[in-house]
């Protein structure tokens, strides 16, 4: 499943692969999971109501897609609507999302019990979300442009700290994929908001994973770490 100079063929073999198979229903770091995740843009959009065809029918409405600026941010929107409320201080914004593989990092902290969680709070001060980072194929198809060739091969060697190079169990055969650790993002603990794989990192992956995230947030990883000695052995090449 992986070839010579790449990080995994140092862990994968036979007896101990670099993807178990996990069959529980548990959230824990390293389980590979699928749920629909927005693709960040550099420059945000916001969706701003523009009118009514009908001026009695609030519940059908005409929007505008623009860029947003946070040091020149529009006024808020003076036209009400039945469907989207509009808060003071906050803006309504449009992202693009796909259904996409992504790794769990953090399982976001234990559940709080009921008496913190009172029902008079707003329950997103409460409710449980996890950490996950997104996984985006590189190989080009009829449906995807892919990805430059001699970035992956850099990215294969360890050499960002923002990509990881892997080759997903999820697919016959498995296809390339990028980890994009900079678009780390919370995805909520509901049954709904994702779909649960049998596929969890070995323990050798999820320690080279906590190292990946040092590296990415501290700009260090430490020298005696598997990550480290594997990326100084793919960069000689």
């Amino acid at each position: 499943m992986y070839s010579d100079g790449t990080l995994q063929s140092f862990f994968h073999s036979d007896s101990v692969p670099w993807w178990t198979i996990n069959k529980s229903k548990d959230i824990c770091p390293g389980r590979l999971l699928k749920a629909f995740v927005p693709h960040t843009d550099i420059i945000p959009q916001i969706l701003t109501p523009a009118g009514r065809s009908n001026a009695t029918q609030h519940c059908k409405i005409n929007y505008t897609i623009s860029d947003f600026s946070v040091t020149n941010p529009p006024s808020n929107p003076k036209l009400p609507t039945a469907g989207i409320h509009n808060f003071p201080g906050e803006r309504s914004f449009v992202y693009r999302a796909k259904k996409r593989p992504v790794i769990v990092v953090s399982t976001g902290g234990p559940q709080l019990p009921k008496g913190l969680r009172p029902g008079t709070k707003p329950k997103w001060q409460t409710n449980p979300t996890m950490l996950v980072a997104p996984y985006y194929g590189s190989e080009e198809n009829d449906s995807r442009a892919g990805w430059y060739g001699a970035l992956v091969d850099r990215i294969q060697k360890c050499e960002y700290p923002q990509y990881m190079w892997e080759k997903l169990p999820l697919n016959d055969p498995p296809r390339e994929s990028i980890l994009k650790f900079d678009q780390l993002q919370p995805l909520g603990k509901h049954y709904k908001a994702y779909e649960i794989t049998d596929y969890v990192l070995c323990d050798d992956g999820i320690e080279v994973m906590n190292d990946w995230i040092m590296w990415l947030t501290r700009n260090q990883m430490p020298s005696d770490s598997n990550l480290y000695m594997i990326r100084e052995e793919l960069l000689k090449e």
